[in-house]
């Protein structure tokens, strides 16, 4: 950082040009179709952004896409045109969303969504299969899955050199092998093995940008609220993997939060607690549903949807440019794990958080659109409120369907949590 930026200059800046760089993205959306440019239909956990940047296809995010017109107010329009149509209610409300958004050609609260050329999906969740299904049935285009093993047991992960990753490692390399001839045949152009190498060293410049990023919540005060400034840097970690411009975006938010860890300048006036989010966010009311956790000076450390939401960069494996194709199966087979431990097995990792992040508090968030994060949160709250001296909350609502999302119903659980967290502190401190 320049020795001439001072606060007005640079704390901000992040949340700023990300949302500047989103409009831009969607607006290259808008405009590829008029261009003869393709896109791909891909996933946050397993894009494949990698291979897809290398035959210059453009990455479209139905996930992101649907969350926005939650954002945006809007999302029970795109809902109800879905089950107007014959979706039940109990269906993933992104699905729901984006094949509303396939029916209106495209019509987005952000621009035009592009049709795709082909998809791409793993089976990093349960609902990828069938999604991609629709589009197949819809535009006729070729789906690729891609089947990345998961951990067999909580805690059994093997990694590079054991036997059961090596054979693990060959058979998504063997897919990766069969992505590209899918590329060449799409594109109508060969593969380029140095682009590809480009493309995944721009990913390594975001990776450990990525992983700083979320180290420095750790100062006190939190320097970004992983739960809205999170949600910006989630958008940018995967509509610009393997760019320039990604890598180059994730150094200057990192360069904002050491400016601020430094100067103590933290996300809130007043931080009293500090809180770990697990699930998806509730976008319906997402202001108001931060403002409810905010006004009890309630800080978001960190969040689970910045791990599984992110493909897994916040581990912070990095690729090995000098083996492109053997260390991008490896990255694949390690982050995509990774991300379906952060749904799955996420309670070690939760209780390791505790002492480094100084939390107070756990906030669990179960949604009615989404059983793949949701299954299994009070069996991770239980195992973590045995093994931490911690808070914790359980809250129900949606990340898109508002006729389920109660503010008053949630501020009184919410108000509860921090009456019990603030008695927790007076006894800590003798009081």
């Amino acid at each position: 950082m320049n020795d001439g930026q001072s606060a007005e200059t640079i704390v901000g800046r992040g949340a700023k040009e990300g949302a500047a760089l989103f409009r831009e993205w969607f607006q290259t959306l808008t405009e590829a179709p008029a261009r003869g440019e393709k896109a791909a239909y891909v996933f946050v956990m397993g894009s494949m952004a990698e291979v897809l940047r290398a035959f210059d296809f453009h990455t479209v995010f139905p996930e992101i896409n649907s969350l926005q017109t939650a954002v945006r107010r809007v999302a029970h329009e795109y809902l109800n045109d879905a089950e107007d149509y014959g979706y039940s209610p109990d269906i993933c409300g992104y699905v729901k969303a984006d094949f509303a958004v396939q029916l209106r050609g495209g019509d987005h609260p952000m621009g035009r969504i592009p049709p795709p050329a082909l998809a791409v999906y793993t089976n990093a969740c349960n609902t990828y299969i069938k999604w991609a299904e629709i589009w197949e049935r819809m535009y006729h285009v070729p789906i690729f899955t891609l089947d990345v093993p998961g951990t067999r047991a909580a805690g059994e992960q093997t990694w590079p050199g054991h036997p059961d990753f090596e054979n693990d490692k060959r058979y998504v390399g063997a897919q990766i092998k069969e992505l590209i001839a899918l590329c060449e045949e799409v594109s109508g152009r060969k593969f380029d093995v140095d682009r590809l190498r480009e493309v995944m060293g721009h990913a390594n410049a975001m990776i450990r940008a990525w992983k700083r990023l979320l180290e420095l919540n750790r100062s006190t005060p939190a320097v970004f609220n992983a739960l809205t400034d999170g949600t910006v840097y989630l958008g940018m970690s995967n509509g610009f993997r393997g760019t320039p411009e990604g890598a180059a975006y994730f150094n200057r938010v990192v360069e904002e939060m050491e400016y601020k860890t430094a100067h103590g300048l933290g996300t809130l006036t007043e931080e009293k607690y500090r809180l770990i989010f697990v699930g998806v966010p509730c976008y319906p009311i997402f202001r108001r549903f931060n403002e409810m956790f905010a006004e009890w000076g309630g800080a978001f450390v960190s969040s689970t949807y910045l791990w599984f939401a992110s493909g897994g960069t916040n581990y912070g494996w990095e690729y090995d440019l000098s083996r492109p194709l053997d260390s991008l199966a490896e990255g694949v087979l390690i982050s995509v794990r990774h991300a379906m431990d952060s749904m799955f097995f996420q309670d070690r990792a939760l209780i390791d958080m505790v002492g480094p992040y100084q939390v107070d508090g756990v906030v669990f968030h179960p949604i009615k659109s989404c059983r793949t994060t949701s299954t299994g949160q009070a069996d991770t709250r239980r195992a973590v409120m045995a093994a931490a001296d911690v808070g914790s909350l359980f809250i129900e609502s949606d990340m898109m369907d508002k006729r389920v999302v109660s503010e008053a119903q949630l501020k009184n659980r919410i108000d509860a949590f921090f009456e019990g967290l603030a008695t927790r502190k007076q006894l800590a401190g003798g009081g």
